[in-house]
């Protein structure tokens, strides 16, 4: 399962509401008229993020897929048919944007559930196999998923523990941390 992960933020001369409300309108056509190989989206409010130094706020779409190969027709279906219209209304009000592409490599896919985020590197000097294995006292638990990226398109951190109730990593793992509010599917 991989995820497409789409930072953007809004431009300061279009409110907040409703950019939300076109970023809403979007995801919802897209899980109406879904792509092959397209799954689901989630989309979360996630504030400042160290990554985008210049955006005032960032919002973090997740497109999950079946395999890479379901890039092109999400990308082609996102901006054609009845997503044409939507999708550009988002786009019109968007001041930039940064992505990356995110494998789900141990734990749940729970996105819907997510609550919180922890955005990490892999400690320097630490094998993939030692670090997958220190990361289970979180990764075993219900309502946790930790991704990595699998193609990084900006200067977006190596993994994601997402889960439902806050968790604190430890120190050698340099990251950041924080509430996210989901905006996609509704509550």
């Amino acid at each position: 399962m991989l995820a497409y992960v789409f930072w953007h933020w809004r431009s300061p001369e279009i409110d907040s509401e409703t950019y939300n409300n076109h970023l809403v309108a979007f995801h919802r056509v897209l899980s109406e008229c879904k792509p092959a190989g397209f799954r689901s989206s989630v989309v979360f409010f996630s504030g400042r993020v160290p990554w985008l130094p210049t955006a005032p706020e960032a919002y973090e779409d997740w497109y999950v897929v079946e395999s890479s190969a379901a890039l092109d027709p999400l990308n082609e279906a996102a901006v054609s048919g009845v997503r044409r219209e939507p999708h550009d209304e988002v786009a019109r009000g968007a001041a930039g944007g940064v992505g990356g592409l995110y494998r789900c490599r141990t734990g749940e896919l729970s996105l819907v559930d997510a609550q919180y985020a922890l955005w990490f590197s892999k400690p320097a000097g630490t094998a993939y196999d030692a670090f997958y294995a220190s990361t289970r006292p979180w990764t075993s638990q219900v309502g946790v998923g930790l991704w990595g990226r699998q193609m990084a398109l900006g200067p977006t951190p190596e993994f994601c523990l997402l889960t439902s109730t806050p968790v604190k990593l430890p120190d050698r793992f340099e990251g950041f941390g924080r509430a996210i509010e989901r905006l996609w599917p509704g509550h």
